[in-house]
């Protein structure tokens, strides 16, 4: 299935960040890589405010989380790795506690 996404690289003095707009779903993707550099603070933090969002039933998992493949250099070999985004209502929700 082909969306209509493009990808906006947001820069100011402080940050750089490429962000996934999905313009069929009115909403954007993040990592929570890009989560920690947008809040300015560590994974283990957007870790425990996603699980907790999600076990309150604030929101969920199926609506606002998607995976995708990704390709990187590990040394001299080419790694294949799934990486979970989220929308921007979970980007919000985040925020919010955060």
């Amino acid at each position: 299935m082909e969306t209509n996404e493009d990808i906006i690289i947001f820069n100011d003095d402080n940050l750089s960040i490429e962000v996934r707009v999905d313009l069929e779903r009115d909403t954007v993707w993040l990592t929570q890589d890009q989560m920690v550099k947008l809040f300015k603070t560590d994974k283990s933090r957007i870790s425990r405010h996603i699980r907790n969002i999600l076990s309150d039933g604030e929101l969920q998992e199926k609506l606002t989380a998607a995976e995708n493949a990704s390709v990187q250099l590990e040394g001299d070999r080419k790694v294949k790795r799934t990486i979970k985004s989220y929308n921007l209502d979970m980007i919000i929700s985040v925020g919010y506690r955060i």
